[in-house]
Order: C-alpha cells, then structure tokens, then sequence
C-alpha cells in the first residue's frame, strides 16, 4: 500500500484478515515482519523474488527483530500506539505464499516467525514513519523465545511461570503456557499439552490389541448392554482413568476387512475388570455382533485411552448425558463414590423412558454415598408406570431451561456426554451462565469436528473409500476407528493425512508441517515414521498426520481417527 492509512483496533484500514476464525481479533490486529528476516530467508532460500507482504504481514519494517522485541514491549508508530502481544500463529498459509511447504516449521525452527500488535491507540501511519519504543514489556521475554517456550521441547517450567506474568501475551498463548504448566511438563518431556488436548491422554498401557475374556454380561436396560472384560492371559489389566474408553477390534466376517469400534468405559476404575456398555443399534454391524457373543468369548482389545477424564480438586462436578452418553460420566461417578467425595456433585441425565434408563439404580445407589449430591433425571416420552418423582424428576428433555434454573456454580468443572446436538445445546447454555469454556469438557463418540482453516465450507460426506486408490492395494492397512474406514496404503498417498482426506474422514489441522499439533492423533496399533522430521515429539502412542506415514510394512495402522 501506498500513502497513509488509519490502523483501528482490529486491523489496518484496507488490511484486513481474510480467516477470522484462525486471524485477526484484537490481540492480533497487526502482523509485523522484518526486512532483517527478508534476507536471511533470501539466502537460506536462495531466492530473489520476494515482494512486501510475502510473509503476510501488515507492516514490513527495518529493526524490530524477533531476538530484541520483547512481548509487553509497545511502539509509536505514526499517530497510532501499539503493543507486542505474542509471535505470528503458525499457518500453512504462509507457506502458499512463498511456495514452500516447510515454511511454517521453518519459521519456528530458525527463530524468526514475526511478531503481532495490537492497537493501544488508534492513528494514522504511513511508510516511513520512526518507530519509536515507548515502554518495555515486563520480564523482558524475546519474541523468539516465546515462541520457542511454546513450540520448541523443553517447556522449562521457570520460563513457562516467567511468561505467565506478561499482562500483554494474549490470552490464547496463555491458556497454551498454563497447560504446559498444568501438566507438569519440563524439560525431558515428550508431547505438548500446549498445543493440543491430545496430548494430555497418558501412555497407552499396551501397544496394538490384547485378547480379553467376556466374564459377564448385563441388561442394562431396553437398548444397553455391558459387557465385563478380563485378562485371558497375561499381566493384571492396568486401572484406567474415569471417562477413558477401550477400542474392541472385531471380525464378524473372517474374510473381511476387521471392525474397530471405541466404547467407553463405566465401571469402577479401581476394579480388576474393565466394563463397557454398548447400544444395540437396529443395523449396527457391530453392536450386533456383541450382542452375540457369550460368556467366555475372547475380545481383542485395546488399552484405555481419551481426554475426557475426571479432573481433580475440589471444585463442584456436573455430570449431564443423555442416552448411552452416561456411560463416561457414570465411570467419574463411580469414582467420585469410591471416595465418598465432599465435592458438589450434579448428576443431570435424559432418557426416553424408565425401560429406556440405563444404570437407573446403579447411579442412585452411588449418589447416596456423595453427602453434596443431586440428581434430575428428565423423561421425555414417560411410560405409563414411570413415577413421578421417583424414577424421574421432570417431563420433557433436558432442556435449557432447566440447566438455567439449577443455578449451578460458576467453578463447577462439567462434563457432557450424548448427542452431537444436545452438547452443543448444553454447552451453550452453561456458557450463559457463566462457566468458562475450558471447564465445559465434552466427548464425542464419533469422529470430532474438522478443522481446515481458511477453505470454504463445503456438504459433508460420509466417510468412504477413496475415489481414485493407489497403489495395487498391497500396502499395510490403515484403520480409521471412528469412522469405521479401512484402506491399503500406497506412498502416493503421501501423508496420512491426505489419505484421511482422500476418505473424506473429519480431518483436524493448521500448519501442515508439523508444528502446530492440530492433526495430533492416536495411534491404536502400528508405528509411523515422518518426512521432514518433528521440531518437537507427539506425546507417547499419538501421530502427528500431517507429516507421516506408516513405518512398518507388515503391521496394520490404526487410528483413533
């Protein structure tokens, strides 16, 4: 641009940014790139082709460098006041831009990823104008090193703590070092707890499937079934952790390709078993082979895994299902009654009727032993011998409404489980009421949300094989569990990503290099190997997908995916 233009508080007249969801806002109204940086990537590059703005900045200035620029640092520039607030998000936009795929890791990996501002004082400003340093920023953190105490391995907690005291860093970078900082990551420590949920599941007790014996089966009510597990042999089963869930690898049909299917566990965690509860769908191939099996019948199974786990603490407890979706919380309720904890504790369930009422007696027998514990059981569709205030507590869903007249705490840590659009609905409604969303935690039985930044919305499709496959079909198989997608896998592929795209499977990412951890998934069997290599390490037993592929040729891959 030429000529002055007036900087508003949340981008640059004329500048705006073209992905709110992923850009823009007040923390990041202004993206600044240094010319120091130009040359460096010219030569790195060996290019001579770069133009202002390549790097997607607003402003292109001479100084500034990311080793001297301190978050908290603020600058005048025209008539307009600004504030340092964190380094650029890593994109793969950035490498659209400049032709090259390994930008944005590379970007992080040499330390110079720029900087954003955001507008103290709106103003004018045109080329050429003084930069000029008003105020330094507390602690004296380089940009450079806040994005390496983020992005980089380590996380030295002395530092995480240090970051923490900026009143400036934005409040997404943050919650991000707090994470960190939360769970107990230092230095040695493998997985980003910063950078993506999923690596705040612990490692996996056993690699690939273990057979485990059906030792007992249970009618849990009209659609629901349990089935009790035990080890056939070998070790004693490790406890898993309340609202984790195991991964069943089953064949039906021995000549084809296996079903994998995740149940959640919802028994006791301290048990010697391990539980799970399975809904009996009318054409469900797989719920309908379980409904078969018998008392001594050997499952190959999968160690716990999930992120949706009962946190510690004192803070009151809101567990809400519908359906099926009880059997999570119904595990964190059985653990919070092993204690006889003194938290508050909500136990808000919907079902269709008192035949349709899973674990009915079971959750009133644990709430007895809860001294802070209440319960609303809604009925939506009550049976002539459902009793009022006794088997149920209102008619209807469970609804808003209802969520807003209980008048629950605003510390309260919530858990939600059932259908997609009853979590959003429940979410929602707690967020009126002032919960914050990091302590509304929800888990989905199917495939999570897609994430693909900047691309337009288009019709979603169901998960399918790939159009056009590669190869001559030979590869190692790779699983989609969640999506219920088996395909063999060819080179030409490329990543396991783009595989997972080929099969319009729900795809979560950012950077597409490596860096971001969007794509980070679990690995349920198999090993990958990546192309370029990580900055940092996923947490043990996940994948990043954006930049690998199967490693071992003779053993299947699969994916929590």
């Amino acid at each position: 641009m030429t000529g002055p233009r007036i900087v508003r508080r949340l981008n640059v007249e004329g500048d705006g940014q073209g992905d709110l969801a992923g850009h823009g806002g007040e923390q990041r109204a202004v993206l600044v790139y240094q010319l120091d940086s130009y040359q460096f990537w010219q030569k790195q590059l060996n290019r001579d082709d770069f133009r202002y703005g390549q790097f997607g900045e607003n402003f292109t200035v001479d100084g500034m460098s990311d080793q001297e620029v301190c978050i908290g640092d603020r600058y005048r520039i025209g008539g307009a006041l600004f504030e340092v607030t964190q380094p650029r998000v890593t994109c793969y936009r950035v490498g659209l831009r400049m032709d090259e795929p390994r930008m944005a890791a590379l970007l992080v990996a040499h330390g110079r990823p720029g900087f954003y501002l955001r507008v103290i004082t709106e103003g004018e400003v045109e080329a050429g104008d003084d930069i000029v340093k008003v105020a330094a920023g507390p602690e004296k953190m380089t940009v450079a090193e806040m994005d390496a105490l983020l992005y980089l391995p380590g996380h030295p907690r002395a530092q995480l703590r240090r970051g923490l005291r900026i009143p400036a860093l934005s409040p997404g970078w943050k919650g991000s070092l707090q994470a960190l900082l939360d769970g107990g990551d230092g230095e040695g420590a493998v997985g980003n707890r910063g950078l993506t949920s999923a690596a705040t599941s612990p490692p996996p007790a056993w690699p690939g499937f273990r057979p485990l014996k059906v030792t007992r089966i249970d009618i849990e009510s009209s659609s629901v079934f349990s089935l009790t597990l035990a080890p056939s042999e070998g070790p004693s089963l490790p406890a898993p952790l309340p609202g984790q869930f195991l991964t069943l690898r089953l064949r039906p049909q021995p000549e084809e390709p296996p079903l994998i299917r995740s149940y959640s566990l919802s028994g006791r965690a301290g048990a010697s078993t391990y539980r799970i509860s399975v809904k009996e769908e009318p054409h469900g191939a797989a719920s309908t082979h379980l409904r078969r099996v018998e008392v001594g019948d050997v499952l190959h199974v999968a160690a716990p895994r999930g992120t949706f786990i009962l946190a510690g603490g004192d803070a009151p407890v809101v567990l809400v299902s519908a359906g099926v979706g009880a059997t999570p919380v119904l595990a964190m309720l059985h653990t919070l009654a092993r204690t006889r904890s003194a938290r508050p504790v909500w136990w808000l369930h919907g079902a269709r009727n008192g035949g349709d009422h899973a674990f009915a007696q079971e959750v009133r027998t644990l709430l007895q032993r809860l001294p802070a514990s209440r319960s609303v059981i809604s009925y939506s569709r009550p049976l002539e011998g459902d009793r009022l205030g006794l088997d149920y507590t209102v008619t209807g869903r469970l609804s808003v409404q209802q969520i807003h007249e209980l008048e629950l705490p605003a510390d309260a840590e919530v858990y939600v489980c059932g259908p997609a659009a009853f979590m959003d609905d429940i979410s929602r409604a707690l967020a009126d009421l002032g919960i914050a969303p990091a302590q509304i935690h929800t888990e989905t039985f199917g495939s999570p949300a897609a994430i693909r930044p900047g691309l337009l919305a288009r019709p979603l499709r169901a998960p399918h094989f790939p159009a056009r496959p590669q190869g001559d079909g030979t590869g190692c198989a790779v699983s989609f569990a969640r999506s219920g997608i088996t395909v063999p896998w060819d080179p030409a592929y490329g990543t396991l990503l783009e595989l997972a795209e080929a099969c319009d499977i729900p795809t979560q990412w950012s950077c597409r290099t490596g860096v971001c951890h969007t794509c980070e998934t679990a690995v349920l069997q198999g090993r990958v190997a990546y192309t370029p290599d990580l900055i940092d390490e996923p947490a043990e037993g996940n994948a990043i997908l954006c930049c690998s592929q199967p490693s071992v040729p003779s053993v299947d891959l699969v994916l929590d995916l």
